[in-house]
This record gives C-alpha cells, structure tokens and sequence, in this order.
C-alpha cells in the first residue's frame, strides 16, 4: 500500500504537506523558548539577565548559520529521506531535553546542538521539492512549504500560555515527544526521488558534476555570477524580514499607542496572514508567466520586493491602525511572493546536483543578516530611531530590487 502510495502522480503534493508539518515544527520548537524567559528564569535564575539571555538565542543564530552551507553540501550527497528524518529527531530530542535543563550551560550546549540539527533540514527539503515540482507547480509547493515557517513562528508564540498553563518542563517535554513521534510517521511516507527520475534530470551532466569533494562544488558557485547576484538578492531582504520578526510587535506598540499583548497579537497575525496570501498569489503567477517568459519567476519576485518598499516606509511613520495595518499586510504579500520564489529561481542558475549546496550558503547570508539587523535595530530602539530604520532597510531593498532586474537572465527553467 505504501508503495503504490508513491507510485500516484498525487505524491508530489503528499511531500508538500509531509514536509509542511516538519518546516512547522522547525520554527516551532526554535521560537517558543523567546517565549518563556520568565518562566524559566524562575528556576535558571542567570536569565533574568537579557544579556545572558541574548547569548543564549545568538548561540543559535550563529551555530545554525555557519552549519548552513556544510549541510547543504551534506544533502547534495547522501538519501535527503534520512536525513531530514535525522534532523527532526535530534531537534525534537533536543527540545525534550531542553525541558530537563537545570542550568544555563546545558541550554547553552542544547541550543548549540538545535542549530546544527535544524540547519540539516532546510536545505534538503526545499532541495527535494524543487526536485519533485518541476516548472509548472514549483513555486507554489516552495510557497505552500513557506507557509509551514510562518504558521510555526505563529504557534512558538503560544509557548509561554503553555508553560503558565502546566509548565515549561512540560511544554518542552510535549513539543519534543511530538517531533519525534512525526519522524517516525515521516520513514513510512516519506521517499527519496526515485533514481531513475533523479537520472533522468541530472543525464548530460553527472561527469560535470560528480562533486567528489565540498571545495569542487563551492569553487562552482561562486565563479558563477548569477550566483552572487542571488545571494545579494536573498541578503537583502533578509534584512527586512528578520526585522519585521524581531521587532514588529515594539512597532505597533510605538505607533500606535497600544500595550504589547495586543500589539504582539495584532502584529504576527498579520503578518502571518497576508505571507499565506502571498506565496499563494507569487507562486500561482509565477508557475504561469514562467511558461511564456523565462524572467517570470524573476519578475514575480520583483514584484513582491516592490511592494515591500512603501510598506517598510509606512511602517515606520505611519500613526493609525489602518497605515499600520495595511503596511503590515503590504510587506507580509510582498514578502510571500519573494520567499515562494527563491529555490525556483536558484533552479534556474544551479544544477540540480548543487541545489541544496546554494540554498544552505543563501541561509547562512540570511541568519547572518538576521543577526545584524536584529542588534542594529536594537541600538536604534534605544535611542528612539526604530521608525527611521525601518525607513532605512526599504530603501536597502532597492538595491536588490534592481540586482535583481538587470543581472538574472536565465536560459533555462530547470538547470539540470
């Protein structure tokens, strides 16, 4: 039964939503501990310090980006199945572990460990959607599998209810044994392109790209132009999105005059909502332009850069619910439309053989950025300029906006 479930021309979308639930899961489980500082602190008491508890978040960051690009080159060469089994499981016995922690140098070390386990999986899983989704519906499965980031990111936020609810050994206890649990579902349905589909793509290349070593296939990317482009034009707008994440909510409470716990709320929901709307808008129209145009995907993604640009302007000086709330659904669609389209376009400058390598190396820039903009924001916070900075990155987004235009001219929908 399983294997006639494989064999259904229907199991390129049952990847989607198997992987949609992992893509969950992993900004789920990284989120929710931002969540319950106060409740741990309770019992960690070297917490209560929000310097000590800034080390412990960037530990993540930094672990997770530099890994980045090694476990893309890692799901380049071995079953991409098994290892985002693998991946899973550990960050899910991770966070069960997270709940038996009794002093900040555990959390540290187990933090420290979800970064290198979490950084396994998004390369491999985009790389095997891509795979799975050629031309006419990649940049909706890479959008749909977007929107499971979103939807975790969402539901981390509720950690702290659980935590005053039960407590935060238990919250941790009940996300863990729940990821793992999902892995064991994931060996049964989840399946490695066939090799002979997977021969079929790569044929005409694989003595090109037999990549017998890490250094080969990164010398490859990055005497390739268009590459650089790429990683410029995921840079850039990282920035901006790991600013509305970070910050948004201390935005809407600025602005408009309202407390955190409906500005938190009003905010993320938001967001959230109009990223579910864009990467359905971004992926549909560019899996269609891209069958009468090549640039498509490109234009597609152009698009959703534009719109992000008078939203980060609103952003920062509009006053009124409605300027506010309507910036927020500006950026949230725009930036949907960006995000659905990233792997699609990387299809069309890399080789299938190097896909998951590039996409770990455009993390890597992204949390970097992340972490850059997230403490650049933060000076700014303090001295009372967080409206200006968010003015600031939309007029940064232009320069990609325009790398993006004159630079990405591809030949082919499906670079094999």
């Amino acid at each position: 039964m399983l294997s006639s479930l494989r064999n259904r021309s229907s199991y390129p979308w049952l990847v989607v939503a198997l992987l949609w639930v992992v893509a969950l899961l992993n900004y789920m489980d990284r989120q929710m501990l931002s969540t319950m500082k106060d409740a741990m602190s309770i019992d960690i008491t070297e917490l209560q310090s929000a310097e000590e508890f800034g080390i412990l978040m960037a530990i993540f960051l930094w672990i997770y980006g530099c890994v980045s690009p090694f476990a893309g080159a890692i799901s380049d060469r071995v079953n991409r199945k098994w290892l985002i089994v693998g991946s899973i499981f550990v960050w899910s016995l991770v966070t069960f572990l997270m709940g038996a922690a009794e002093t900040l140098e555990q959390l540290r070390v187990l933090r420290a460990l979800m970064g290198i386990s979490e950084a396994l999986y998004i390369p491999a899983g985009l790389s095997l959607i891509a795979d799975y989704h050629e031309g006419k519906s990649r940049s909706l499965a890479v959008g749909i599998h977007m929107t499971g980031l979103y939807m975790g990111q969402a539901i981390g936020g509720f950690g702290a209810t659980l935590a005053s609810a039960f407590s935060w050994h238990t919250t941790f206890y009940i996300f863990g044994m729940v990821g793992m649990v999902y892995a064991l579902i994931l060996i049964l349905l989840l399946h490695e392109l066939p090799k002979e589909v997977k021969a079929e793509q790569t044929k005409g290349e694989a003595q090109r790209f037999t990549l017998r070593s890490f250094l080969q296939g990164f010398g490859w990317l990055f005497t390739n132009i268009s590459f650089w482009a790429i990683l410029i034009c995921f840079a850039v707008p990282s920035l901006p999105g790991w600013a509305t994440k970070n910050w948004l909510p201390t935005l809407f409470s600025e602005n408009l005059g309202i407390e955190m716990r409906e500005a938190g709320p009003l905010s993320t929901i938001t967001i959230a909502a109009s990223c579910f709307l864009g990467v359905l808008i971004g992926g549909t129209l560019s899996d269609r332009w891209v069958k009468t145009n090549l640039r498509g995907r490109i234009y597609t993604g152009a698009i959703g850069l534009a719109l992000t640009i008078p939203s980060l302007i609103l952003l920062g000086y509009g006053h009124s619910v409605v300027a506010i709330v309507l910036a927020g659904v500006l950026f949230g669609v725009g930036y949907g439309m960006f995000d659905a389209n990233n792997m699609p376009i990387l299809c069309q400058f890399v080789p299938a053989r190097l896909r998951a390598t590039a996409y770990g190396f455009m993390n890597m820039i992204g949390v970097f950025a992340g972490a850059m903009v997230t403490q650049v924001l933060g000076k700014m916070k303090d001295a009372g300029h967080l409206d200006s900075g968010f003015v600031f990155l939309g007029l940064i987004v232009v320069v990609a906006l325009a790398i993006q235009l004159l630079v990405l001219r591809p030949t082919t929908d499906n670079m094999q």
